[in-house]
């Protein structure tokens, strides 16, 4: 039987696609467990942000600076075209909109007629270029466990983990702020808060904003070391995001990190160990079969953890929120 999974399991932990999902799970915790906004769509927030910055670094010839500018104001625009013509209706409306929003963007890039632009189908490669300039790590092999990085994965893995700590501790101290407080009260009541001359619709964009360009973050992260590809961005992703989120703690901050990493370990374990009982003919499962099985293991957890764990691990009972 083949163990090498194991090993290969526990350097998720640090890998950019933990990173990548941590940051997007915080921006929809911050529309969802601070806010109580249900978006379906935070892929869509990430498809869009990965394209403006891939187009703009290989179409264009942007700096890498002027790349993520872009990626952040294409965020910013996304929000505004999907939070102004439903965030002042009931919340099921922007679930319904945002999870549309976020299949239209990816079957609409990968249209023929788009394809010099988009990549079509085949995405988009060669956009870390301008990002691997500033690598400051020797050329060379480094390990960590038994798994050898290159340098310019180390790179993406220090500044990934740096942006993770520095987005965690703004929306930590956004929390704590007045304009914390008020998004919160937003989620609990919103009549209340509109009754004490607040603006709820702009609260409720501005969060809609500051979430998705955490999701565009964790989106330039995940392409940087392998590249940009269309369906990586589907509806799949925003369950794993949602999946991420309530197992950490909606309402809280280390939450969705620690859950990314916990998902995701679970994951690849769950996947190597389906692969040796089916090599084994312990289960009666094809190559074919096994990857829908993990999907299904996703499935119950999210299930068991709403009906009884819906505060996550790290979260308190009294904050668990699941009302539309």
């Amino acid at each position: 039987m083949d163990w090498t999974f194991l090993p290969l399991t526990l350097n998720q932990i640090i890998s950019p696609q933990t990173i990548a999902f941590a940051l997007a799970a915080l921006g929809l915790s911050v529309h969802f467990g601070f806010t109580g906004l249900l978006n379906f769509g935070q892929a869509g927030f990430m498809s869009v942000g990965a394209y403006f910055f891939a187009i703009t670094a290989t179409r264009f010839g942007f700096p890498l600076w002027a790349s993520i500018l872009a990626a952040l104001i294409g965020a910013t625009a996304f929000a505004f075209l999907l939070g102004i013509p439903t965030l002042r209706l009931r919340a099921d409306y922007l679930s319904i909109v945002t999870i549309a929003a976020a299949e239209i963007i990816r079957y609409t890039v990968q249209t023929p007629d788009l394809t010099a632009f988009t990549g079509g189908s085949d995405g988009i490669n060669g956009a870390e270029a301008g990002f691997e300039k500033l690598n400051p790590f020797p050329d060379r092999v480094y390990k960590i466990g038994v798994v050898p990085y290159t340098n310019d994965d180390i790179w993406v893995i220090v500044v990934g983990w740096v942006l993770v700590a520095l987005a965690a501790l703004f929306v930590w101290q956004l929390m704590r702020s007045p304009w914390g407080r008020i998004v919160k009260g937003i989620r609990e009541d919103e009549d209340a808060v509109r009754s004490l001359g607040k603006n709820v619709y702009a609260f409720k964009l501005q969060a809609l904003i500051i979430g998705g360009i955490l999701g565009t973050l964790g989106a330039i992260i995940n392409i940087i070391p392998t590249s940009l590809q269309p369906n990586n961005y589907g509806t799949q992703t925003t369950f794993f995001l949602w999946t991420i989120m309530l197992l950490g703690g909606a309402t809280t901050v280390l939450g969705p990190i620690i859950g990314s990493i916990i998902f995701w370990v679970v994951l690849n374990l769950s996947d190597g160990f389906i692969g040796i009982l089916a090599a084994t003919h312990v289960l009666p499962l094809s190559q074919v079969q096994q990857g829908p099985v993990r999907f299904i293991i996703v499935g119950i957890a999210l299930m068991l953890l709403v009906i009884f764990r819906p505060q996550g691990i790290f979260g308190k009972k009294k904050e668990a929120h699941f009302s539309v």
